[in-house]
């Protein structure tokens, strides 16, 4: 019996030991830094509001954790968004806002090798949205003064990795309402630009 003990813990030693040999010759926990440009409009069930796409900027911290080809991605960061509306009375409106998204989205790695990689993703989004400015009518501005701070979205894109450095083009949808006056829900694309501090 002490011979089989001796003999399990003896196993179980070796295994431990190739295990954190393996994952120091390989790192599956990566931290890094990420900035981009996103391309914003909201969508509305006003049929007085025409929603067009307007150009913003993000950045912020990122993190991954590879398991295999699959992998978990976390991020935090700041967007500056911006998007504008036609009205159906000749006039026009820009809305700009800030916010803080924490996009989680789970990728494969289709091709994946030691210095690059080819993935797709999807996942949610919380986005909590702040200092938001409307230049336009009162009756617009009314319509988006319960403007709604938190909000739930999906995701999802295609990326590439080479050494540490990382890219991705990505789509995202609301599934609540920045404005309950006029349902209007944000849309994005997104083209983000990434490195990995290890």
């Amino acid at each position: 019996m002490k011979q089989q003990f001796l003999a399990l813990s003896s196993f179980l030693l070796c295994i431990t030991c190739s295990v954190e040999t393996r994952a120091q010759q390989t790192q599956t926990f990566h931290i890094g830094i990420k900035g981009g440009a996103n391309f914003t409009k909201t969508s509305t069930e006003s049929s007085a509001l025409e929603g067009k796409y307007g150009f913003g900027y993000q950045g912020g911290m990122i993190t991954r954790m590879d398991i295999g080809s699959l992998y978990v991605q976390g991020e935090a960061l700041f967007n500056k968004r911006k998007t504008s509306y036609d009205t159906k009375d000749g006039t026009s409106a820009k809305l700009s806002w800030n916010s803080v998204d924490i996009p989680v989205v789970i990728g494969y790695k289709f091709f994946n090798t030691k210095d690059f990689n080819v993935r797709a993703f999807a996942g949610g989004v919380y986005s909590y949205a702040f200092k938001n400015n409307l230049s336009t009518s009162k009756a617009l501005q009314e319509g988006f003064k319960s403007f709604d701070k938190s909000n739930i979205g999906i995701t999802g894109g295609i990326g590439v990795d080479y050494k540490n450095f990382t890219a991705d083009l990505r789509y995202e949808t609301g599934l609540s309402s920045i404005s309950r006056e006029f349902k209007s829900k944000p849309h994005s694309f997104t083209l983000g630009i990434g490195y990995f501090l290890f």
